[in-house]
């Protein structure tokens, strides 16, 4: 089975590693998006965002565990066609969520083309910045070397 391992340098990922954390701690109780809802019935509602919830929520627990004791001791992570798909959703979950509650100011365009001055903005800013091109360059990997389409051929 193909698998793409990904070595990190532990000191240059943690403090990402940290925003991510809190970032998947604020995603417990909430959707990365509001879900438009194809139904009017509130006890649909209800369930239908119960169960996109519990989706986010084991596919975010999916990427941490990357991060797991392996990874202290190894410095990598290694992600097989089994989890890409959940991974690729957790990474669009966490990088939704930077977005909205740390990185509005930066704007859509500047986030998606990675040009920022990083010396032009704050220090706190420049962490969930670097995560969120972890994450944006997590999906790339997955995305070239994972595809399942790819990969069926």
């Amino acid at each position: 089975m193909k698998r793409v391992k990904v070595k990190l340098n532990f000191d240059a990922i943690a403090p990402s590693l940290d925003v991510i954390k809190s970032a998947a701690d604020d995603l417990e109780s909430r959707l990365a998006i509001d879900a438009a809802v194809p139904e009017p019935e509130q006890e649909f509602i209800d369930e239908w965002r119960g169960e996109l919830l519990a989706g986010q929520t084991s596919d975010i627990r999916q990427l941490l565990t990357l991060f797991g004791s392996d990874f202290f001791t190894t410095g990598a992570i290694e992600i097989d066609p089994n989890s890409c798909e959940s991974i690729l959703r957790a990474c669009s979950a966490l990088r939704l969520r930077l977005r909205e509650a740390r990185l509005k100011l930066l704007g859509d365009e500047i986030l998606e083309s990675g040009e920022v001055l990083l010396d032009e903005i704050p220090e706190p800013e420049r962490r969930v910045f670097a995560a969120y091109v972890f994450l944006a360059t997590l999906q790339e990997l997955i995305i070239q070397h994972l595809d399942p389409i790819i990969l069926e051929n």
